[in-house]
């Protein structure tokens, strides 16, 4: 008999810790695991297309959204983390200070050009940051769009001098080196939920996966890609 296959949408956030928990997974419940990656509004649009899945790991306004419109159960829901917003430049390139408000802004201003999400929360919320900084018409030629998914591979490939996203989006990524978080008064934290399609087949199976996400040995490599506890 073929092994049940759980489809999982997510955002890119966890991507690496699903792909070290996802095999024993498997192992453990003699089951097959399907992953589809997507920023948490692309994923939200997926499921009110009607989308199958089994689990959803989305930023939480997604996931109360989500229960509202009886697409997704509101228990089990497990809280993985929350994310900070940071920047990363080329390997090899010198890292810009970007420890305070001033120093941030001249950081901007001084690149050449910086890739944000197209419509991931990093990027939506950067571009109201410029506005709210003064320099919206500054950066304007200097805004480079990235596809989805980690925004910093294309800096790794000389295509922008400078990434900004959410951190555990930002660390991965080879031939680009993390410099740190935005400044704390311009941080925004992002926090991530999983939880269980209202209309799955496999509840047991898909609730045992999200109750994995919140297990010691998933909060530390959670913790370990960037992702904080969530208070």
């Amino acid at each position: 008999m073929a092994a049940v296959e759980i489809k999982i949408l997510s955002t890119h956030a966890a991507m690496d810790v699903l792909n070290e928990l996802g095999p024993k997974f498997e192992r453990a419940h003699g089951c097959r695991l399907s992953f589809g990656y997507d920023p948490a509004k692309a994923v939200k649009r997926q499921v009110e297309s009607g989308a199958a899945f089994d689990v959803a790991i989305v930023t939480r306004p997604v996931f109360d959204d989500l229960v509202a419109q009886g697409k997704m159960l509101a228990e089990p829901r497990g809280d993985v983390g929350r994310s900070g917003l940071g920047l990363s430049v080329r390997k090899g390139a010198a890292k810009p200070d970007i420890s305070t408000t001033d120093a941030f802004k001249s950081t901007l201003l001084a690149a050449r050009s910086v890739v944000r999400s197209t419509e991931g929360t990093s990027g939506i919320y950067f571009d109201k940051l410029l506005d709210r900084l003064g320099i919206a018409e500054a950066m304007r030629g200097k805004i480079v769009p990235g596809p989805s998914g980690r925004v910093a591979e294309l800096v790794a490939r000389g295509q922008g001098d400078m990434a900004v996203q959410q951190i555990p989006e930002l660390l991965p990524v080879a031939g680009a080196q993390y410099v740190g978080p935005f400044p704390p008064d311009l941080q925004l934290y992002s926090e991530f939920a999983a939880g269980v399609a209202a209309a799955t087949k496999h509840r047991d199976v898909a609730a045992a996966f999200v109750k994995m996400l919140t297990t010691p040995e998933a909060a530390a490599l959670f913790k370990a890609a960037g992702l904080e506890p969530t208070a």
